[in-house]
Protein backbone atom coordinates (compact mmCIF):
# COMPACT_ATOMS: atom_id res chain seq x y z
CA UNK A 1 0.00 0.00 0.00
CA UNK A 2 2.91 2.29 0.75
CA UNK A 3 4.73 1.81 -2.27
CA UNK A 4 1.37 2.30 -4.64
CA UNK A 5 0.54 5.78 -2.75
CA UNK A 6 3.96 6.66 -3.41
CA UNK A 7 3.66 5.91 -6.96
CA UNK A 8 0.47 7.87 -6.93
CA UNK A 9 2.01 10.76 -5.31
CA UNK A 10 4.80 10.65 -8.02
CA UNK A 11 2.01 10.83 -10.76
CA UNK A 12 0.63 13.75 -9.16
CA UNK A 13 3.55 15.58 -8.56
CA UNK A 14 4.54 14.91 -12.76
CA UNK A 15 1.17 16.11 -13.65
CA UNK A 16 1.59 19.67 -11.38
CA UNK A 17 4.75 20.01 -13.08
CA UNK A 18 3.48 18.87 -17.08
CA UNK A 19 0.61 20.18 -16.71
CA UNK A 20 -1.06 16.79 -18.18
CA UNK A 21 -3.68 14.19 -16.52
CA UNK A 22 -1.57 11.54 -14.25
CA UNK A 23 -1.88 7.87 -15.96
CA UNK A 24 -4.43 6.43 -15.17
CA UNK A 25 -4.79 1.81 -15.30
CA UNK A 26 -7.83 2.20 -17.70
CA UNK A 27 -6.23 5.16 -20.04
CA UNK A 28 -4.07 4.10 -23.30
CA UNK A 29 -0.64 4.20 -23.20
CA UNK A 30 1.13 7.91 -24.31
CA UNK A 31 3.31 6.21 -26.88
CA UNK A 32 2.92 8.32 -29.77
CA UNK A 33 5.07 10.63 -31.14
CA UNK A 34 5.25 13.61 -33.45
CA UNK A 35 6.30 12.06 -36.45
CA UNK A 36 4.36 8.55 -36.33
CA UNK A 37 1.30 10.94 -35.89
CA UNK A 38 1.22 12.95 -38.94
CA UNK A 39 2.02 9.84 -40.91
CA UNK A 40 -1.08 8.95 -39.83
CA UNK A 41 -2.45 12.20 -40.75
CA UNK A 42 -0.86 11.62 -43.76
CA UNK A 43 -2.62 8.65 -44.63
CA UNK A 44 -5.78 9.72 -43.75
CA UNK A 45 -5.86 12.66 -46.18
CA UNK A 46 -4.12 10.24 -49.01
CA UNK A 47 -2.02 12.03 -51.07
CA UNK A 48 -2.90 9.57 -54.00
CA UNK A 49 -6.55 12.03 -54.10
CA UNK A 50 -4.41 14.80 -56.14
CA UNK A 51 -4.04 12.48 -59.20
CA UNK A 52 -7.72 10.60 -58.90
CA UNK A 53 -9.48 14.59 -58.71
CA UNK A 54 -6.99 15.90 -61.16
CA UNK A 55 -9.12 17.14 -64.28
CA UNK A 56 -12.46 17.76 -62.66
CA UNK A 57 -10.03 19.96 -60.48
CA UNK A 58 -8.00 21.11 -63.18
CA UNK A 59 -10.80 22.11 -65.26
CA UNK A 60 -12.44 24.52 -62.42
CA UNK A 61 -9.20 26.21 -62.31
CA UNK A 62 -8.60 26.99 -65.94
CA UNK A 63 -5.39 24.56 -65.94
CA UNK A 64 -4.25 26.52 -62.68
CA UNK A 65 -4.74 23.98 -60.25
CA UNK A 66 -1.02 24.32 -58.95
CA UNK A 67 -2.02 27.94 -57.48
CA UNK A 68 -5.39 26.89 -56.81
CA UNK A 69 -3.51 24.55 -54.42
CA UNK A 70 -1.41 27.15 -53.22
CA UNK A 71 -3.86 29.07 -52.12
CA UNK A 72 -6.10 26.67 -50.11
CA UNK A 73 -2.95 25.24 -48.34
CA UNK A 74 -2.37 28.98 -46.87
CA UNK A 75 -6.03 28.54 -46.19
CA UNK A 76 -5.97 25.10 -44.22
CA UNK A 77 -2.64 26.19 -42.74
CA UNK A 78 -4.05 29.23 -40.68
CA UNK A 79 -7.18 26.63 -39.87
CA UNK A 80 -4.58 24.21 -38.91
CA UNK A 81 -3.12 26.63 -36.32
CA UNK A 82 -6.84 27.31 -34.92
CA UNK A 83 -7.00 23.53 -34.45
CA UNK A 84 -3.81 23.19 -32.84
CA UNK A 85 -5.02 26.27 -30.44
CA UNK A 86 -8.32 24.54 -29.63
CA UNK A 87 -6.88 20.71 -29.12
CA UNK A 88 -4.10 22.05 -26.93
CA UNK A 89 -6.87 24.01 -25.01
CA UNK A 90 -9.20 20.35 -25.30
CA UNK A 91 -6.81 17.70 -25.71
CA UNK A 92 -9.19 14.56 -25.59
CA UNK A 93 -12.41 15.49 -27.75
CA UNK A 94 -10.81 16.88 -31.06
CA UNK A 95 -13.67 17.82 -33.22
CA UNK A 96 -15.27 21.38 -34.54
CA UNK A 97 -18.09 19.97 -33.25
CA UNK A 98 -16.46 20.37 -29.43
CA UNK A 99 -14.65 22.97 -29.84
CA UNK A 100 -17.71 25.12 -30.94
CA UNK A 101 -19.64 23.32 -28.55
CA UNK A 102 -17.40 24.56 -25.83
CA UNK A 103 -16.41 27.80 -26.53
CA UNK A 104 -19.60 29.30 -28.39
CA UNK A 105 -22.34 27.53 -27.05
CA UNK A 106 -24.80 24.15 -27.35
CA UNK A 107 -27.13 24.78 -29.85
CA UNK A 108 -24.61 26.67 -32.05
CA UNK A 109 -22.14 23.42 -31.67
CA UNK A 110 -25.14 21.18 -32.72
CA UNK A 111 -25.89 23.37 -36.07
CA UNK A 112 -22.02 22.97 -36.79
CA UNK A 113 -22.22 18.77 -35.42
CA UNK A 114 -25.35 18.92 -38.52
CA UNK A 115 -22.95 20.65 -41.10
CA UNK A 116 -20.37 17.96 -40.19
CA UNK A 117 -22.78 14.70 -40.98
CA UNK A 118 -23.36 15.88 -44.44
CA UNK A 119 -19.59 15.12 -44.87
CA UNK A 120 -20.20 11.53 -43.80
CA UNK A 121 -23.72 11.29 -45.81
CA UNK A 122 -21.75 11.89 -48.59
CA UNK A 123 -18.32 11.31 -48.95
CA UNK A 124 -18.94 7.42 -49.55
CA UNK A 125 -20.59 8.23 -52.68
CA UNK A 126 -17.71 10.61 -53.78
CA UNK A 127 -15.62 7.76 -53.36
CA UNK A 128 -17.65 5.35 -55.40
CA UNK A 129 -18.29 8.18 -57.71
CA UNK A 130 -14.42 8.25 -59.08
CA UNK A 131 -14.00 5.02 -59.29
CA UNK A 132 -17.39 4.66 -61.44
CA UNK A 133 -15.59 7.21 -63.59
CA UNK A 134 -12.03 5.55 -64.32
CA UNK A 135 -14.09 2.29 -64.64
CA UNK A 136 -16.48 3.93 -67.39
CA UNK A 137 -13.43 5.46 -69.05
CA UNK A 138 -11.95 2.19 -69.03
CA UNK A 139 -15.43 0.30 -70.49
CA UNK A 140 -17.41 2.33 -72.09
CA UNK A 141 -20.19 -0.20 -73.20
CA UNK A 142 -20.36 -0.63 -69.56
CA UNK A 143 -23.74 1.22 -67.87
CA UNK A 144 -22.36 3.40 -65.50
CA UNK A 145 -24.96 1.95 -63.05
CA UNK A 146 -23.59 -1.25 -62.91
CA UNK A 147 -20.46 0.07 -61.27
CA UNK A 148 -21.92 2.40 -59.05
CA UNK A 149 -24.34 -0.64 -58.17
CA UNK A 150 -20.59 -3.05 -57.51
CA UNK A 151 -19.37 -0.29 -55.35
CA UNK A 152 -22.40 0.08 -53.10
CA UNK A 153 -23.14 -3.51 -52.68
CA UNK A 154 -19.70 -5.01 -52.15
CA UNK A 155 -18.75 -2.04 -49.93
CA UNK A 156 -21.98 -2.35 -47.88
CA UNK A 157 -21.77 -6.38 -47.66
CA UNK A 158 -18.50 -6.30 -46.34
CA UNK A 159 -19.36 -3.47 -43.92
CA UNK A 160 -22.41 -5.03 -42.49
CA UNK A 161 -19.97 -8.28 -42.19
CA UNK A 162 -17.44 -6.51 -40.64
CA UNK A 163 -14.43 -4.35 -41.40
CA UNK A 164 -11.12 -5.61 -39.63
CA UNK A 165 -9.74 -7.53 -42.68
CA UNK A 166 -9.58 -4.74 -44.87
CA UNK A 167 -8.66 -2.78 -41.83
CA UNK A 168 -5.58 -4.93 -41.22
CA UNK A 169 -4.43 -4.23 -44.95
CA UNK A 170 -5.49 -0.97 -45.66
CA UNK A 171 -1.51 0.24 -44.50
CA UNK A 172 -0.42 -1.93 -47.33
CA UNK A 173 -2.37 -0.75 -49.77
CA UNK A 174 -1.89 2.90 -49.17
CA UNK A 175 1.82 2.38 -49.53
CA UNK A 176 1.31 0.77 -52.62
CA UNK A 177 -0.61 4.10 -53.37
CA UNK A 178 2.17 6.28 -52.48
CA UNK A 179 4.90 4.16 -54.51
CA UNK A 180 2.28 5.14 -57.60
CA UNK A 181 1.96 8.68 -56.74
CA UNK A 182 6.16 8.67 -56.79
CA UNK A 183 6.25 6.95 -60.40
CA UNK A 184 3.78 9.14 -61.82
CA UNK A 185 6.06 12.15 -60.96
CA UNK A 186 8.95 10.79 -62.32
CA UNK A 187 7.76 9.82 -65.37
CA UNK A 188 5.69 13.29 -65.93
CA UNK A 189 9.26 15.12 -65.62
CA UNK A 190 10.74 13.03 -68.03
CA UNK A 191 7.90 13.15 -70.25
CA UNK A 192 7.97 16.97 -70.18
CA UNK A 193 11.89 17.02 -70.58
CA UNK A 194 11.57 14.56 -73.46
CA UNK A 195 8.98 16.59 -74.96
CA UNK A 196 8.97 19.28 -77.52
CA UNK A 197 6.70 22.16 -76.91
CA UNK A 198 6.72 21.28 -72.96
CA UNK A 199 8.72 22.60 -70.31
CA UNK A 200 9.14 23.82 -66.51
CA UNK A 201 7.10 27.38 -66.63
CA UNK A 202 5.05 29.05 -63.95
CA UNK A 203 1.99 28.35 -66.11
CA UNK A 204 0.47 25.77 -63.80
CA UNK A 205 0.23 28.30 -60.94
CA UNK A 206 -0.94 32.11 -63.41
CA UNK A 207 -0.94 31.79 -67.23
CA UNK A 208 -2.18 34.41 -69.76
CA UNK A 209 -5.49 32.80 -69.73
CA UNK A 210 -5.76 32.73 -66.00
CA UNK A 211 -7.98 34.39 -64.00
CA UNK A 212 -8.26 35.04 -60.35
CA UNK A 213 -11.93 33.89 -60.10
CA UNK A 214 -10.84 30.53 -61.74
CA UNK A 215 -7.75 29.76 -59.29
CA UNK A 216 -10.35 30.63 -56.72
CA UNK A 217 -13.18 28.10 -57.62
CA UNK A 218 -10.18 25.85 -58.28
CA UNK A 219 -8.85 25.96 -54.38
CA UNK A 220 -12.91 25.66 -53.28
CA UNK A 221 -13.02 22.32 -54.25
CA UNK A 222 -9.40 21.60 -53.89
CA UNK A 223 -10.19 21.76 -50.09
CA UNK A 224 -12.15 18.71 -50.69
CA UNK A 225 -8.48 17.28 -50.90
CA UNK A 226 -6.89 18.67 -47.13
CA UNK A 227 -10.53 17.11 -45.69
CA UNK A 228 -9.38 14.93 -42.54
CA UNK A 229 -5.72 16.71 -41.85
CA UNK A 230 -7.24 17.32 -38.54
CA UNK A 231 -7.76 13.31 -37.77
CA UNK A 232 -4.41 13.09 -35.70
CA UNK A 233 -6.27 14.73 -32.93
CA UNK A 234 -8.14 11.05 -32.19
CA UNK A 235 -4.29 10.31 -30.90
CA UNK A 236 -4.81 13.12 -27.79
CA UNK A 237 -4.87 10.48 -25.43
CA UNK A 238 -1.92 8.43 -26.72
CA UNK A 239 0.07 10.96 -27.49
CA UNK A 240 3.36 12.05 -25.58
CA UNK A 241 2.90 15.56 -24.38
CA UNK A 242 -0.11 15.79 -25.98
CA UNK A 243 -0.74 19.71 -25.74
CA UNK A 244 2.46 20.14 -28.03
CA UNK A 245 2.49 17.38 -29.89
CA UNK A 246 -0.98 16.81 -31.15
CA UNK A 247 -0.57 21.14 -32.43
CA UNK A 248 2.44 20.90 -34.23
CA UNK A 249 1.31 17.50 -35.72
CA UNK A 250 -2.25 18.90 -37.14
CA UNK A 251 -0.29 22.06 -38.70
CA UNK A 252 2.63 19.50 -39.88
CA UNK A 253 0.23 17.48 -41.61
CA UNK A 254 -1.48 20.13 -43.28
CA UNK A 255 1.60 21.77 -44.31
CA UNK A 256 3.34 18.68 -45.93
CA UNK A 257 -0.11 17.26 -47.36
CA UNK A 258 -0.46 20.95 -48.93
CA UNK A 259 2.93 20.77 -50.16
CA UNK A 260 2.68 17.29 -52.29
CA UNK A 261 -0.61 18.21 -53.53
CA UNK A 262 1.00 21.56 -54.98
CA UNK A 263 3.66 20.01 -56.72
CA UNK A 264 2.03 16.77 -58.38
CA UNK A 265 -0.58 18.99 -59.10
CA UNK A 266 2.23 21.61 -60.65
CA UNK A 267 3.96 18.34 -62.47
CA UNK A 268 1.60 17.28 -64.09
CA UNK A 269 -0.03 19.71 -65.02
CA UNK A 270 2.99 20.72 -67.15
CA UNK A 271 2.39 17.25 -69.18
CA UNK A 272 -1.11 18.44 -69.62
CA UNK A 273 -1.17 22.53 -70.13
CA UNK A 274 -4.57 23.91 -69.86
CA UNK A 275 -7.53 23.24 -68.12
CA UNK A 276 -9.61 21.13 -71.33
CA UNK A 277 -10.34 17.28 -71.17
CA UNK A 278 -11.71 14.80 -73.21
CA UNK A 279 -13.22 13.65 -69.82
CA UNK A 280 -12.16 15.55 -66.66
CA UNK A 281 -13.17 13.02 -64.10
CA UNK A 282 -10.57 10.44 -65.05
CA UNK A 283 -8.52 12.53 -66.55
CA UNK A 284 -5.53 10.82 -64.66
CA UNK A 285 -5.85 7.95 -66.72
CA UNK A 286 -5.52 8.86 -69.84
CA UNK A 287 -2.12 11.35 -68.27
CA UNK A 288 -1.14 8.17 -67.24
CA UNK A 289 -1.12 6.15 -70.39
CA UNK A 290 0.57 9.36 -72.11
CA UNK A 291 3.62 9.23 -70.03
CA UNK A 292 4.07 5.48 -68.88
CA UNK A 293 2.15 3.14 -71.80
CA UNK A 294 -0.35 1.12 -71.61
CA UNK A 295 1.16 -0.90 -68.82
CA UNK A 296 1.40 1.96 -66.61
CA UNK A 297 -1.86 3.04 -67.28
CA UNK A 298 -3.07 -0.55 -66.06
CA UNK A 299 -1.21 -0.48 -63.07
CA UNK A 300 -3.09 3.14 -62.20
CA UNK A 301 -5.94 1.98 -62.84
CA UNK A 302 -5.59 -0.67 -60.76
CA UNK A 303 -4.58 1.30 -58.02
CA UNK A 304 -7.40 3.76 -58.51
CA UNK A 305 -9.97 0.83 -58.27
CA UNK A 306 -7.98 -0.81 -55.11
CA UNK A 307 -8.01 2.97 -54.06
CA UNK A 308 -12.00 3.31 -53.97
CA UNK A 309 -12.37 0.34 -51.68
CA UNK A 310 -9.73 0.62 -49.08
CA UNK A 311 -11.49 4.41 -48.72
CA UNK A 312 -14.30 3.26 -49.27
CA UNK A 313 -15.09 0.54 -46.80
CA UNK A 314 -13.48 2.09 -44.01
CA UNK A 315 -15.08 5.65 -44.69
CA UNK A 316 -18.62 4.31 -44.92
CA UNK A 317 -17.96 2.56 -41.47
CA UNK A 318 -17.34 5.57 -39.77
CA UNK A 319 -20.22 7.38 -41.17
CA UNK A 320 -22.71 4.64 -39.65
CA UNK A 321 -20.98 4.47 -36.42
CA UNK A 322 -20.91 8.43 -35.94
CA UNK A 323 -25.08 8.01 -37.08
CA UNK A 324 -25.62 4.92 -34.40
CA UNK A 325 -23.73 7.03 -31.70
CA UNK A 326 -26.28 10.32 -32.30
CA UNK A 327 -29.13 7.62 -32.15
CA UNK A 328 -27.90 5.99 -29.05
CA UNK A 329 -27.59 9.42 -27.95
CA UNK A 330 -30.82 10.92 -28.97
CA UNK A 331 -30.09 13.30 -31.70
CA UNK A 332 -31.41 11.18 -34.20
CA UNK A 333 -34.78 8.94 -33.79
CA UNK A 334 -33.09 5.63 -31.93
CA UNK A 335 -35.12 3.13 -33.63
CA UNK A 336 -33.49 3.60 -36.43
CA UNK A 337 -29.94 5.01 -36.14
CA UNK A 338 -29.65 3.66 -32.90
CA UNK A 339 -30.14 -0.09 -34.11
CA UNK A 340 -27.63 -3.48 -34.24
CA UNK A 341 -28.42 -6.05 -36.21
CA UNK A 342 -27.99 -8.62 -33.30
CA UNK A 343 -25.97 -11.51 -34.17
CA UNK A 344 -23.36 -8.87 -36.48
CA UNK A 345 -23.09 -5.96 -34.09
CA UNK A 346 -23.36 -3.76 -37.00
CA UNK A 347 -25.80 -0.03 -37.64
CA UNK A 348 -27.31 -2.18 -40.61
CA UNK A 349 -29.85 0.46 -41.18
CA UNK A 350 -27.28 3.19 -40.89
CA UNK A 351 -24.96 1.41 -43.90
CA UNK A 352 -28.01 0.96 -45.86
CA UNK A 353 -28.56 4.39 -45.92
CA UNK A 354 -25.33 5.08 -46.73
CA UNK A 355 -26.18 2.76 -49.58
CA UNK A 356 -28.73 5.02 -50.98
CA UNK A 357 -27.40 8.31 -50.45
CA UNK A 358 -24.65 6.65 -53.01
CA UNK A 359 -27.11 6.26 -55.74
CA UNK A 360 -27.06 9.90 -56.01
CA UNK A 361 -23.27 9.27 -57.75
CA UNK A 362 -25.41 8.35 -60.73
CA UNK A 363 -26.79 11.84 -61.57
CA UNK A 364 -23.82 13.79 -60.46
CA UNK A 365 -19.86 14.73 -61.38
CA UNK A 366 -17.36 14.89 -59.27
CA UNK A 367 -17.22 18.54 -59.07
CA UNK A 368 -20.86 18.52 -57.69
CA UNK A 369 -20.28 15.74 -55.18
CA UNK A 370 -17.09 17.27 -53.60
CA UNK A 371 -18.45 20.60 -53.51
CA UNK A 372 -21.44 19.14 -51.06
CA UNK A 373 -18.72 17.74 -48.78
CA UNK A 374 -16.87 21.15 -48.81
CA UNK A 375 -19.78 22.66 -48.00
CA UNK A 376 -19.59 20.37 -44.69
CA UNK A 377 -16.28 20.98 -44.10
CA UNK A 378 -15.71 24.65 -44.78
CA UNK A 379 -18.51 25.24 -42.05
CA UNK A 380 -16.86 23.11 -39.75
CA UNK A 381 -13.35 25.25 -40.40
CA UNK A 382 -15.20 28.30 -39.91
CA UNK A 383 -15.91 27.68 -36.39
CA UNK A 384 -12.99 26.39 -35.82
CA UNK A 385 -11.46 29.72 -36.17
CA UNK A 386 -14.24 31.27 -34.38
CA UNK A 387 -14.13 29.04 -31.40
CA UNK A 388 -10.51 30.27 -31.37
CA UNK A 389 -11.72 34.22 -31.06
CA UNK A 390 -14.62 33.46 -28.76
CA UNK A 391 -12.66 31.65 -26.25
CA UNK A 392 -10.33 34.57 -26.71
CA UNK A 393 -13.08 36.77 -25.81
CA UNK A 394 -14.48 34.77 -23.18
CA UNK A 395 -10.98 34.63 -21.47
CA UNK A 396 -9.44 37.28 -22.02
CA UNK A 397 -9.12 38.97 -18.39
CA UNK A 398 -8.46 35.68 -17.29
CA UNK A 399 -5.79 34.09 -19.68
CA UNK A 400 -2.91 36.19 -20.87
CA UNK A 401 -3.29 35.50 -24.88
CA UNK A 402 -1.76 37.29 -27.59
CA UNK A 403 -4.33 39.19 -30.15
CA UNK A 404 -2.49 38.27 -32.99
CA UNK A 405 -2.38 34.70 -32.20
CA UNK A 406 -5.90 34.16 -30.98
CA UNK A 407 -7.87 36.98 -33.08
CA UNK A 408 -5.78 38.36 -36.07
CA UNK A 409 -4.71 34.24 -36.96
CA UNK A 410 -8.21 32.68 -36.58
CA UNK A 411 -9.50 36.08 -38.26
CA UNK A 412 -7.69 35.44 -41.71
CA UNK A 413 -8.55 31.94 -41.93
CA UNK A 414 -11.84 32.65 -41.10
CA UNK A 415 -12.41 35.05 -43.97
CA UNK A 416 -10.46 32.77 -46.44
CA UNK A 417 -12.57 29.78 -46.04
CA UNK A 418 -15.27 32.15 -45.81
CA UNK A 419 -14.17 33.18 -49.12
CA UNK A 420 -13.73 29.84 -50.73
CA UNK A 421 -17.35 28.52 -49.19
CA UNK A 422 -18.74 31.50 -51.77
CA UNK A 423 -16.79 29.92 -54.63
CA UNK A 424 -18.66 26.46 -54.65
CA UNK A 425 -20.89 25.15 -57.07
CA UNK A 426 -24.23 26.42 -56.45
CA UNK A 427 -25.98 23.24 -56.57
CA UNK A 428 -23.88 22.39 -53.42
CA UNK A 429 -24.67 25.75 -51.50
CA UNK A 430 -28.13 25.27 -52.06
CA UNK A 431 -27.85 21.24 -50.72
CA UNK A 432 -25.66 22.83 -48.18
CA UNK A 433 -28.54 25.92 -47.01
CA UNK A 434 -31.52 23.45 -47.26
CA UNK A 435 -29.12 20.92 -44.85
CA UNK A 436 -28.87 23.62 -42.20
CA UNK A 437 -32.66 24.54 -42.51
CA UNK A 438 -33.58 20.80 -41.55
CA UNK A 439 -31.05 20.74 -38.88
CA UNK A 440 -32.26 23.88 -37.35
CA UNK A 441 -35.63 22.46 -37.72
CA UNK A 442 -34.75 19.22 -36.10
CA UNK A 443 -32.74 21.41 -33.23
CA UNK A 444 -36.13 23.30 -32.55
CA UNK A 445 -37.61 19.78 -32.09
CA UNK A 446 -35.56 18.35 -29.83
CA UNK A 447 -34.84 21.45 -27.60
CA UNK A 448 -38.71 22.35 -27.77
CA UNK A 449 -38.02 25.42 -29.64
CA UNK A 450 -35.08 26.20 -27.04
CA UNK A 451 -36.58 25.50 -23.90
CA UNK A 452 -33.82 22.98 -23.35
CA UNK A 453 -30.16 22.11 -23.66
CA UNK A 454 -29.28 20.14 -27.38
CA UNK A 455 -28.58 16.39 -26.46
CA UNK A 456 -24.76 16.14 -26.79
CA UNK A 457 -23.39 14.59 -29.71
CA UNK A 458 -21.06 11.80 -29.44
CA UNK A 459 -18.40 12.56 -32.07
CA UNK A 460 -15.99 9.91 -33.64
CA UNK A 461 -13.15 11.70 -32.15
CA UNK A 462 -14.68 10.86 -28.85
CA UNK A 463 -16.44 7.20 -29.30
CA UNK A 464 -14.19 4.65 -28.21
CA UNK A 465 -15.95 2.06 -30.89
CA UNK A 466 -15.54 4.04 -33.50
CA UNK A 467 -11.77 5.17 -32.86
CA UNK A 468 -11.44 1.35 -33.76
CA UNK A 469 -12.99 1.24 -36.27
CA UNK A 470 -11.01 4.51 -37.42
CA UNK A 471 -10.52 4.60 -41.70
CA UNK A 472 -6.91 4.91 -42.69
CA UNK A 473 -8.15 7.63 -44.75
CA UNK A 474 -10.92 9.50 -44.74
CA UNK A 475 -10.89 11.96 -48.18
CA UNK A 476 -9.08 9.39 -50.17
CA UNK A 477 -9.82 9.17 -53.83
Amino acid sequence: MTEQAGQSEHARNMAEHTGHPAPHPGHLHRTVTLWPMILFGLAYISPFIVLTTFGAFSEISGGTLAGSYLLTTVAMIFTALSYGKMSREHPVAGSAYSYARRSIGSRIGFMVGWAIMLDYFFLPMVVWLIGTAYLTAQFPTVPKWVFVLAFIVITTVLNIIGIKLATRVNVALLSFQVLVLVFFVVLSLRHVFATPGLGVTLEPFWNSASTVGAVVAGGAVAAYSFIGFDAVSTFAEEAVDPRRTVPRAIVLTAAIAGLIFVVVSYVVQLVHPGGSFANPDSAALDIARTIGGDLFGAIFLATVIIAQFTAGIPIQAAGSRLMYAMGRDGVLPRGVFGYLLPRLGTPVFNLLLTGLVGLLALFLNVETSTSFINFGAFTAFAFVNISVIALYLRQRHEVHRTVLGWVVQPLIGLVVILFLLTQLNKNALTIGVIWLVLGFCWLLYLTRFFRREPPEMTTLEESGEAALERPASSAET
